[in-house]
């Protein structure tokens, strides 16, 4: 049984840095700043608030920029969603160390 807890302790440890990691993936897939760029759109920074990519992708004809646009958007959900599972994994690492160790 107690490799068992080894175990759980190797992966309660290990995951807020999975989550993260993940998270900071989709953060480099979200290249929303470069789709503007790349059809002529100026934008301030180079990160575009999720309200101005739907305002285009409602307001956009062209098909190519609408689906790039909601592929932004999505990998900007998946970038939020792993961000905050890494936050709520965080507290059970800390009890779980400071109880099992």
């Amino acid at each position: 049984m107690s490799e068992f807890k080894e175990y759980l302790i190797a992966i309660a440890i290990c995951s807020p840095l999975f989550f993260f990691i993940i998270a900071v993936a989709f953060r480099l897939l979200d290249n929303s700043a470069a789709i503007f760029l790349k059809h002529d759109i100026l934008v301030d920074t180079s990160y575009v608030s999720a309200d101005v990519i739907r305002e285009h992708i409602f307001s956009s004809e062209d098909i190519k920029l609408r689906k790039s646009l909601k592929r932004a958007l999505l990998f900007r959900k998946l970038h939020n969603f792993f961000m905050i599972l890494m936050v709520i994994s965080i507290p059970p690492v800390i009890i779980t160390c400071f109880f099992l160790l």
